[in-house]
């Protein structure tokens, strides 16, 4: 097709949206280059943008004090650039299909869940003495010391009775037994 003839089935205003690209795509395309940081993709879709805008807008375009489209398409660029470097800023940043190298990978919490239910019922198995020994020191944090002021009783006493509970716990829990050594 060679210029001034027309496809079938264009309009008018598509004739003008070609034309408005050929004369003014360039000059817009440099502005928002660099008001997107050198981001081609996002320069070339706000060019687009822009020329749907003198589209929706042709008024605009023919009003009588512009000697030429070229000062309002540049206006509506630069606020189509800042509008979308603001939404960029209010918004968290998009998330890629890729795994960065250097990326934490979570545990699944689902396993330690289950073995924390575990762990809670085989605990009910246990004397109260064990029991409440075994709550201290390794749940609670407590030293072998504050665990026996707490209890009323010698250290040596809540040594031996964490050393048994422990013990009852490798039995009543077979699978877990390399975690309670």
């Amino acid at each position: 097709m060679t210029a001034g003839t027309t496809a079938p089935g264009t309009t008018t205003a598509e004739h003008e949206l070609a034309a408005l690209t050929r004369e003014h795509g360039r000059p817009l395309f440099a502005l928002l280059l660099r008001l997107s940081d050198g981001d081609r993709q996002r320069a070339e879709d706000l060019v687009q943008e822009t020329l749907v805008r003198a589209w929706q807008h042709p008024e605009a375009l023919r009003a009588e004090n512009f000697a030429s489209a070229r000062p309002w398409l540049l206006t509506v660029a630069r606020r189509l650039a800042i509008d979308a470097r603001r939404a960029r800023r209010a918004r968290p940043p998009e998330v890629v299909d890729e795994v960065p190298e250097n990326a934490r990978v979570t545990a699944d919490h689902a396993e330690r869940a289950a073995a924390a239910l575990d762990v809670r019922e085989a605990v009910k198995t246990l004397t109260p003495h064990h029991r409440d020994v075994l709550v201290l020191v390794y749940f609670r944090g407590a030293s072998v010391a504050e665990a026996a002021e707490i209890l009323g009783i010698p250290p040596g006493t809540v040594k031996s009775r964490a050393y048994y509970a422990l013990r009852a716990l490798r039995q009543v829990l077979p699978g877990y037994a390399t975690d309670l050594r």
